[in-house]
């Protein structure tokens, strides 16, 4: 090696050798990236059947594209962004997608201080998973992935403002169920 050249990172090798298709390079990468994006999947996927579906087949198009992959951002960024495309495109094909493009007016706004503090993994990915598809799905993309309105409207071929009004739908469906966790805590202490 000369004195110029900057050595592999961890990362660098993996990528190199998932391009090469040599297997333990591939199980090193699933087995960096495996517990995350299933996490990612549950949050999209209806059953946890359908999330490892997902799962396996983004993971399939990870292998497959890898040698596309520009390094412009963290390797599990360009991963999980495959997750979530895989994820919607799944839901599209079952038609869970299917969102009213008209104007929704939403009287309920939750309040500013909305959050999900408080609550363990499990009891929060329970409640994003109850909603309906097209709640969970623009909830998703907004509050947890990062996308803006017009992106996610481009992203599930609706209006931004159709995003808006879906977000907004599902936060106060969220923060009805979580009062009426915190109501039933409250009524069985007072029974206990």
């Amino acid at each position: 090696m000369n004195l110029f050249t900057k050595p592999k990172s961890e990362e660098d090798k993996l990528i190199a050798g998932c391009i090469a298709g040599k297997r333990e390079m591939q199980r090193l990468l699933y087995d960096q990236f495996s517990k995350k994006m299933m996490l990612v999947c549950l949050r999209y996927a209806p059953t946890t059947f359908e999330a490892e579906d997902i799962m396996q087949d983004a993971f399939v198009k990870v292998f497959a594209n890898i040698g596309k992959f520009k390094r412009d951002c963290p390797l599990e960024f360009w991963v999980r962004k495959i997750m979530v495309n895989t994820a919607l495109k799944h839901l599209r094909g079952k038609q869970l997608l299917t969102v009213s493009h008209e104007a929704e007016e939403v009287s309920n706004i939750a309040a500013d201080g909305f959050s999900l503090t408080g609550y363990t993994l499990d009891e929060l990915l329970r409640m994003v998973q109850s909603l309906a598809p097209r709640y969970r799905m623009v909830f998703n993309l907004y509050a947890i992935e990062g996308y803006n309105h017009k992106e996610i409207g481009e992203m599930l071929d609706i209006s931004e403002g159709t995003s808006k009004s879906q977000y907004s739908r599902a936060r106060v469906i969220l923060q009805q169920m979580i009062t009426r966790q915190e109501n039933n805590y409250k009524d069985h202490v007072i029974s206990s």
